[in-house]
């Protein structure tokens, strides 16, 4: 294991137990990918969710940032329909080498309670986030009951 992106990974991986509500686990097969889970934060509607995410490490790790998508279906104004997210720290620009998977999953899982509206992902969600809370919360209900029924059922996007 010479190689610096992965000593940074099993690094990550062995500090994830020092956050609350994430937790993850490296593919087997290949540590580029680990597979987490954010426990939706207590309080919020969001609160019992139990949301599945795939995180995909580059060779450039961690100079660049991760891939992270969601893969349990998710009604979010900064979460793409595919599961892709729109937050500032998963890009290169604001990425900083310093963050460690556990910063990342907790960031997402504050996201879920604390949206940006301005810079959607999904219209449809942040027009309702601003303009009609009741529906967007029940969106959200929906969401997070269907993480407990089906907590293996996820969104697998068609290869492009």
């Amino acid at each position: 294991m010479s190689q610096p992106w992965k000593r940074r990974v099993v690094s990550d991986l062995r500090g994830i137990s020092d956050y609350n509500g994430i937790y993850a686990t490296p593919d087997p097969n290949d540590i580029r990918l680990c597979d987490a889970i954010i426990i939706g934060p207590a309080e919020t509607i969001w609160d019992r969710g139990v949301f599945r995410l795939r995180v995909t490490f580059s060779d450039g790790y961690p100079s660049n940032p991760p891939n992270v998508k969601f893969l349990t279906n998710i009604y979010h104004p900064n979460i793409y329909k595919d599961g892709r997210i729109c937050l500032d720290i998963l890009t290169a620009r604001s990425w900083r080498a310093s963050y460690d998977l556990g910063s990342v999953l907790m960031s997402i899982r504050s996201l879920l309670a604390d949206p940006n509206p301005d810079d959607p992902a999904n219209p449809a969600a942040a027009h309702e986030y601003r303009y009609d809370r009741h529906l967007y919360e029940m969106q959200v209900r929906k969401c997070v009951i269907d993480s407990w029924v089906n907590p293996y059922d996820v969104y697998v996007p068609d290869a492009q």
